[in-house]
């Protein structure tokens, strides 16, 4: 009867194909989300490729430091600089055919309206420029290569988005600022540039005077072999010749490192981030699934139990129920893999037009990204259907006498004492691991066990909470709000079924609200308990980019007579015993004046040359108390012994490792401030003395001076970008979720058919049976938007306190009302919306063939 069961299954699903609309489209766009996720990943891994590949083509050999310091957070390490009298040295060996130095450091254009181009995250990069094209990653598109000082080359893309051209004066930030004229315009492998990273090519003499300590320093040496001579043969010829902690590797590894960092900083990164809402959107699209196929099997009782009287087995009935759903799970998840591959079309697009260059060549359609997302669609709409299916083979022959049934389980007690169970469970381990024993695998295993509760617990609570939550509709909208309450009140299993889905998009969308409030409540406490300036002048805070600020900056604000206090916070690496650490490179006094460190113990004005100031959690973590020793080493592979001079309990600010200007100026390369605090002198007025900071700030590229409360907001800054991303991709589980509703109140018109006729004929009018719909699709999306709000706040205190435990700073945790107010009423609005449709299918029901449907 196997063939026959297909055969039924497939019948019923052509006969009943609406029922299932909502479940497909559910699936399409999960499916579609992936499928677009795993496209664009690996379309712009080829780009990048390609683009690194052809821009490295001409080099065959790179020379650079062998020794590498890396810090915590960092893909790549940083490297000290090699001699560029190598260059005659290399050129001379048998089968190398050019060698050229390449410099490199930070370097940010000023646009034409005055604001820094690029620097909110990818680097602003400034170098040599290499006349050698065959070694010049970079390729002339437009005017002609700097032949002398103040001449540039800019890469096309960063000329665009500063609104400059060919034969233009700016200013280039190293960070000092530097007058320059624009003679060229470059491509990076045949691109604008290399996605959003700024370029600006200066002669050797300019690259060494602005972006190394000292002349005759480069980043790495380019080398060019002759003809016949292989990368891996050039190589190996060249390693024997180099100096002590210089080494050669090949062209095409070195393109792969830098396909590799970006990969590891950025691709990887962005694609993890799509793929976790993909997940999400599934998962959301799961409870949907499930309550479709819940509302049809219980309404196709007698049609199951006709079935198993014919003879049919249990094991049958299963099958046909899955074999339908396998049906839409196929059909949905081949028509998400055709929106997956627009998406990513979609995106190759869009991504130029946001100021992200999208690296040009064709879509890249792999095996994996095409049956992954096939595989998780059709395993997601199969799971959802296979308990609606098990209850479905457990129908009784007997059952095909009785009226078709809806699905009215719900509230028991074993279900309250389960859910419950679970919540006592997670708050339990929760409390464990974030107040008693810190753990991110602890607090993870909390949230997961508290999303379990609430989904187990959804239907016992749907009954009280729907009574409170529709308590008004009886006096604001009479009978038809009464009715839409009892309608939702009819089956609480379905309504909590129903709202889950509403409440897993808002849960999440929820955690990440509360989370960015508290990252900047803890932002704002963090200024405002640390920064003891007026005003401060601050490089971009997100991401890597800009050049950063002058060092010359600080000591001529201090000179300015309103200032009373002017320290700027530098920045440098080097091994502490063994670990690569940041260092802040300031003056030590000044530090104290202009920044509240806590308590002190040892004297920080006692540094010198040969010491350090510790944060205390750092100092209790390596063991060291104030007159210890830590041996430092540095890019240049010196190695010196500094004693413990001070330790500070606050280092939000301030960083964890401090040393004197002084210390770090025989290993300096290329020096610059993140930070300069400024305090006024007594009796200059806020606007008086930010004024003279401004003016005297704008001789060196003229940085934005802000108050502290400026700063706190504009160092959150990235955390609203971050939201608006966040809000912008959860539209989708969301978007799954609504049609959920939808999909299930419209099963439930078709299951109320005659009830909603008799309802018509005693005087309901078509508008009051809209209103009685789309109150009832208020009602459910009230309780899940209820839900989820409670179970957001609960996973966003649970990660606040989670990272608090976690790191070395102190989180606040914040609750923002009016973001959470606008998330429920968005909730309530969708609601509405996503009753409109099974409310109009409701108003048109002929009363006559209502009241005759069985």
């Amino acid at each position: 009867m196997n063939g026959a069961t297909a055969r039924i299954s497939l019948s019923s699903l052509r006969a009943h194909k609406r029922r299932f609309a909502g479940t497909f489209t559910a699936v399409l766009l999960g499916v579609a989300f992936l499928a677009g996720t795993l496209v664009m990943g690996d379309t712009l891994k080829a780009g990048f490729n390609a683009m690194f590949g052809s821009a490295a083509a001409g080099t065959d050999a790179v020379v650079r430091s062998a020794d590498t310091i890396t810090t915590p957070g960092e893909s790549q390490g940083i490297r000290d600089s090699v001699p560029t009298s190598l260059v005659d040295r290399i050129e001379q060996l048998p089968g190398v055919a050019a060698a050229a130095p390449s410099i490199q450091g930070a370097g940010q254009l000023v646009g034409k309206d005055g604001d820094p181009v690029g620097g909110a995250g990818p680097p602003t990069l400034a170098g040599n420029w290499i006349d050698d094209p065959q070694l010049n990653p970079y390729q002339l598109a437009e005017g002609r290569a700097p032949q002398k000082s103040g001449e540039v080359v800019v890469n096309r893309g960063a000329a665009e988005t500063g609104g400059l051209k060919l034969g233009d004066t700016t200013t280039l930030r190293t960070p000092d600022p530097v007058e320059v004229t624009i003679v060229g315009l470059a491509t990076f492998g045949g691109a604008d540039g290399m996605a959003q990273v700024t370029f600006t090519g200066m002669t050797q003499a300019d690259a060494e005077k602005y972006l190394t300590p000292e002349p005759g320093q480069a980043s790495t040496i380019s080398v060019r072999a002759g003809p016949g001579v292989g990368q891996q043969e050039l190589v190996d010829a060249l390693n024997p010749v180099l100096p002590k902690g210089v080494e050669a590797i090949t062209g095409q590894a070195s393109a792969a490192e830098n396909t590799d960092m970006i990969s590891g900083q950025f691709l990887d990164l962005f694609t993890t981030f799509l793929l976790v809402f993909s997940g999400i959107a599934l998962l959301v699209a799961t409870f949907s699934i499930h309550n479709t196929f819940a509302i049809v099997v219980a309404q196709r009782t007698r049609e199951n139990a006709l079935l198993r009287a014919l003879g049919a087995s249990r094991r049958q009935v299963v099958h046909a129920t899955l074999i339908e759903a396998a049906a839409v799970a196929v059909l949905a998840s081949a028509a998400g893999l055709l929106g997956g591959i627009g998406v990513a079309a979609g995106l190759q697009a869009l991504f130029p037009a946001i100021g992200f260059p999208f690296p040009e060549g064709d879509l890249v359609i792999t095996i994996l990204s095409m049956v992954l997302p096939l595989a998780v669609g059709v395993l997601v709409c199969l799971g959802s259907a296979l308990l609606p299916a098990v209850r479905a083979g457990r129908t009784a022959p007997l059952a095909a006498l009785r009226e078709s049934q809806t699905d009215d389980s719900g509230a028991s007690r074993r279900r309250a004492v389960i859910g419950g169970a679970f919540g006592a469970l997670a708050l339990g381990i929760t409390l464990v691991g974030v107040l008693v024993s810190p753990s991110l695998v602890l607090a993870g295993t909390g949230a997961v066990l508290a999303l379990v509760a609430f989904v187990v617990l959804g239907p016992v609570a749907s009954h009280r909470a729907v009574r409170i939550l529709g308590g008004p509709l009886d006096r604001l909208r009479g009978v038809t709000g009464g009715l839409a309450r009892r309608n939702a009140l009819r089956s609480p299993k379905r309504t909590a079924a129903t709202a889950s889905a509403l409440m897993i998009g808002v849960a999440v969308v929820g955690l990440f609200t509360v989370f960015a409030a508290s990252l900047k409540a803890t932002m704002d406490q963090t200024v405002s308990r640390s920064f003891a300036g007026d005003v401060a002048v601050s490089a971009p805070a997100f991401g890597a980019g800009g050049s950063g600020l002058s060092p010359r900056l600080a000591p001529a604000l201090a000179d300015l007579p309103e200032v009373e206090n002017a320290v700027g916070l530098g920045r440098g690496v080097a091994e502490v015993n063994g670990a690569g650490r940041q260092l802040t490179v300031t003056d030590p006094a000044g530090l104290a004046r202009g920044f509240d460190l806590g308590t002190v113990d040892g004297s920080l004005t006692s540094l010198g040359g040969d010491g350090i100031a510790l944060a205390r959690d750092e100092a209790d973590q390596r063991g060291l108390e104030v007159g210890d020793t830590a041996r430092l080493a540095f890019t240049d592979g010196t190695q010196q012994p500094f004693t413990v001079r001070a330790v500070f309990d606050r280092s939000e600010l301030a960083g964890d490792y401090v040393i004197t200007r002084e210390a770090w100026a025989p290993h300096r390369t290329q020096d610059s401030d993140t930070l300069v605090a400024v305090t006024f002198k007594e009796g200059v007025g806020s606007d008086d003395g930010r004024a003279a900071v401004e003016k005297a700030a704008a001789v060196y590229g003229g940085p934005e001076v802000q108050t502290r409360e400026e700063y706190a907001q504009s160092a959150a800054g990235g955390i609203d970008m971050m939201l608006t991303l966040v809000y912008a991709l959860l539209a989708l589980a969301v978007l799954i979720a609504l049609l959920g509703i939808a999909n299930t109140l419209t099963l439930s018109v078709h299951e109320r058919t005659r009830e909603l006729g008799l309802l018509r004929s005693v005087g309901q009018t078509r508008a009051q049976l809209r209103a009685m719909v789309r109150w009832e699709s208020v009602l459910v999306a009230a309780f899940g938007t209820a839900g989820g709000l409670a179970l957001g706040g609960f996973l966003g205190w649970i990660l606040v306190k989670a990272s608090d435990g976690a790191s070395d700073s102190a989180f606040a945790f914040a609750l923002p009302p009016l973001p959470l107010t606008v998330v429920a009423l968005v909730g309530l609005l969708a609601g509405a919306v996503a009753g409109l449709r099974p409310a109009r299918r409701a108003a048109r029901l002929d009363v006559l063939r209502a009241i005759a449907t069985e």
